[in-house]
């Protein structure tokens, strides 16, 4: 239980003492002995709240002390700003603070992830501790300790390291760079929301109350300052950075000859030429109208500030030599290994813009040929101030073999003419692009894919009267679908919706609704979205018969059984719709505990094997792999055994089905009167003996609708083309006896 907790159980107690006082104005009457007994009871809770919060106290002061083992005090929480000093002694070791009280981006569960964060006076990651947090795939899935390993990695890392979630590349360094931690598989969006919410908060803190970290005066360019000069006059007017990097410097730090690196091309024609120089850099802050417009030309300077946002600036860099910014394998767009930035002990983060050509020239005079050119976008939230000093940092990483690589890092500090500039009024900082959008930017392939096979599924079912005219080719298109539901739908974008999302989105619409956390994962919210429309059009077939991966997966095993020859279970029609009840009371069981207690409803939801065996494919606890094996075994033997009977998210797609305003699967005459193979081919058993179809249980598999349009197997066809037949035969006998006679 937090602080909070404590506030609000505070107002219990102050609601109680006024029921008391009203209660002994309306028993006054009934003698002092009701009035001490009500004050009684509300003493006797007072304390209890007391006692507990002196517990919950105690309980985050050992969380900071581990933090901080060398702590002998800890303040109390500051009003002003709420973090808590620890010291020791009278020496300040830095700051401890509750992650919620500085952000309150929510977790993929809904619910903030309530970490403690611990910062030192030089900016380190002193540790971060899991207080509470609601994420199912650490509560009944991974394990809590996958996420235990990953906040440890924080630890003394500092803020001025780039910390980025990811495998170390050849392009990184240990201790110098950009530093990777581990994220936790099939917990993506959980270990982002973390780690944005730990550099986040820890920013603030830093810039509020540590020395050499806070912001200076806000300057930005003069926008009419400008003449014309070329890449000499820049140079010469400190406009232009230039940073040569002696081989000799390097040789020295790195304590080798660089003839032992073999991935230097020491015999290149321009590094022999100037074999003094390990690597030659120039770079150029592009927002100043006096640097950009000389080194772009107007209109592709023009250009170039359209395209930013407010509050981000550009800084060119530009690279020749043994070693340039950049690696041969450089993906354009990220954030490069070799070079950083950073200004009053912050790292800056760079990140490629890919919006210049190097194969073209640029329009300044005099520029030397380079081997790498790229521009990189200094994001707003990022608090860089051009008008103070700044270096660039450039992290050398070298392979002397397959075991041995010597790492050494080189900065270059660098300030810019004052006159460049203008001061301003420090305004509130930038904010970052939501969380939802940088994920749904990383994602952009699997979005296209996705909402492109939603597109052509939608048109297979306007125009399902036409393709079933073709029965074998919708047949085959079908099992294709399905293995694109099961592979990348499934386990690829871990897109299996679930239960859970239809009592998180109820919690959210009883706490007040907040898109946000739906848009954290954009395959899941594309998939919801596209599903809640489709219920209204076909009702829940279309996604139990065609993006369900478990049901995708049951599907295939029923095929296989029969496949394999295995005598397949037939359920008797009246057991069959008594058992269709039973997912019935499963749902509306978890919903009524979600509202109790969102732990225990996100335990009794492993009655959906999904994420066992989609989203943990089948590593995880033996009792939780044998349950989902039973039920995907049940299914050689009863077609799809678990969607019809016990699938609580089913339930609910079919109450929220009956909305749905077409009935697009056509029936005839004799569809169950006499006729029973659509009945008898329906392997879910949505046919009933009239021939209606139970929509509410219907996955929309089309068959019906292909025997139907089937001259060869429907009933109706078959009639008529026998009466035809008939009439034909009718009147060729009328015919030769008019010829007789």
């Amino acid at each position: 239980m937090t602080l909070k907790s404590h506030s609000a159980i505070a107002s219990i107690g102050l609601a109680w003492e006024h029921n008391c006082s009203i209660t002994t104005s309306w028993k006054a009457n009934q003698g002092e002995a009701s009035i001490n007994r009500c004050h009684l009871h509300y003493w006797l809770f007072t304390f209890w709240l007391l006692l507990l919060s002196v517990e919950t106290q105690a309980g985050l002061q050992d969380v900071i002390q581990s933090l901080f083992p060398k702590a002998t005090r800890i303040d109390t929480k500051q009003p002003d700003f709420p973090v808590y000093p620890v010291y020791q002694l009278q020496q300040l070791l830095g700051y401890a603070y509750e992650s919620d009280d500085l952000s309150d981006l929510p977790g993929f569960a809904g619910k903030p992830i309530k970490l403690m964060v611990g910062l030192d006076t030089q900016g380190r990651f002193s540790g971060v501790s899991v207080i509470d947090h609601h994420e199912p795939v650490f509560l009944h899935g991974l394990g809590q300790q996958p996420l235990f390993d990953f906040v440890a990695q924080y630890k003394g890392h500092s803020l001025t390291d780039p910390i980025v979630i990811g495998s170390r590349n050849s392009a990184s360094s240990d201790g110098d760079g950009p530093v990777y931690i581990d994220g936790v598989s099939k917990a993506t969006v959980s270990v982002i929301i973390i780690n944005d919410t730990v550099l986040s908060s820890a920013l603030q803190v830093a810039r509020k109350k540590l020395e050499g970290f806070a912001q200076a005066p806000a300057a930005r360019p003069k926008p009419d300052l400008f003449e014309p000069l070329n890449w000499s006059q820049l140079l010469d007017r400190g406009l232009l950075q230039h940073w040569p990097l002696p081989r000799d410097e390097v040789e020295t730090q790195l304590g080798q000859d660089l003839c032992s690196y073999a991935s230097l091309d020491l015999d290149d024609e321009q590094n022999l030429s100037n074999r003094e120089l390990f690597s030659e850099f120039y770079f150029a802050y592009l927002n100043a109208p006096m640097i950009g417009r000389n080194l772009l030309g107007g209109p592709a300077y023009q250009q170039l500030l359209d395209s930013l946002k407010p509050g981000e600036q550009v800084l060119a860099v530009f690279s020749r030599g043994l070693f340039p910014h950049v690696p041969d394998d450089f993906k354009p767009g990220t954030v490069p290994g070799r070079i950083s930035l950073q200004q009053q002990g912050l790292a800056i983060e760079l990140r490629d813009l890919n919006l210049l050509d190097e194969s073209a020239p640029l329009a300044i005079d005099g520029m030397p040929e380079f081997d790498r050119a790229h521009l990189f976008r200094i994001k707003g939230h990022a608090g860089f101030n051009p008008a103070v000093e700044a270096a660039l940092t450039l992290n050398v990483e070298l392979a002397r073999n397959h075991l041995i690589r010597d790492q050494v890092r080189f900065s270059y500090g660098y300030q810019l003419p004052e006159q460049l500039f203008e001061w301003v009024e420090v305004t509130a900082e930038a904010s970052p692009p939501p969380l939802w959008l940088r994920i749904w930017r990383d994602k952009v392939p699997q979005i296209v894919i996705l909402l492109a096979a939603l597109g052509l599924l939608s048109w297979v079912f306007i125009r399902q009267r036409h393709y079933s005219m073709a029965g074998t080719t919708l047949d085959r298109f079908r099992w294709g679908y399905l293995s694109f539901t099961l592979l990348f739908i499934g386990f690829y974008a871990q897109g299996q919706l679930s239960v859970v999302n239809i009592y998180t989105l109820l919690l959210a619409l009883w706490d007040g609704f907040n898109i946000t956390l739906f848009l954290l994962d954009p395959v899941i919210f594309i998939l919801w979205s596209y599903t809640f429309a489709s219920l209204l059009l076909w009702g829940r077939g279309l996604y139990c018969g065609w993006l369900c991966p478990f049901g995708a997966l049951q599907e295939m095993l029923a095929w296989l059984g029969q496949r394999l020859g295995i005598r397949q279970w037939r359920v008797a029609d009246s057991w069959h719709r008594r058992l269709i009840l039973l997912k019935y009371p499963i749902l509306i069981g978890l919903l009524g505990v979600s509202f109790v207690s969102l732990t225990l409803a996100e335990q009794l939801a492993e009655v959906e094997p999904f994420k066992t065996s989609m989203t943990l494919l089948f590593v995880r606890h033996w009792p939780f792999v044998l349950y989902a094996v039973l039920l995907l075994g049940l299914s050689l033997f009863i077609h799809k055994f678990y969607c019809r009977y016990l699938c609580p998210l089913g339930a609910g797609l079919a109450i929220i089905g009956r909305l749905r305003r077409f009935h697009w699967l056509d029936r005839v005459e004799l569809c169950g009167a006499p006729c029973q193979l659509c009945k008898r081919r329906c392997g879910i058993d949505a046919i009933r003996k009239d021939g209606s179809i139970d929509y509410d249980e219907c996955i929309q598999c089309l068959e019906c609708v292909v025997i139907l349009n089937d001259p060869k197997q429907c009933v109706l066809s078959l009639q008529h083309s026998k009466q035809q037949a008939k009439q034909q035969r009718s009147a060729a006998a009328d015919s030769l006896a008019v010829e007789l006679g």
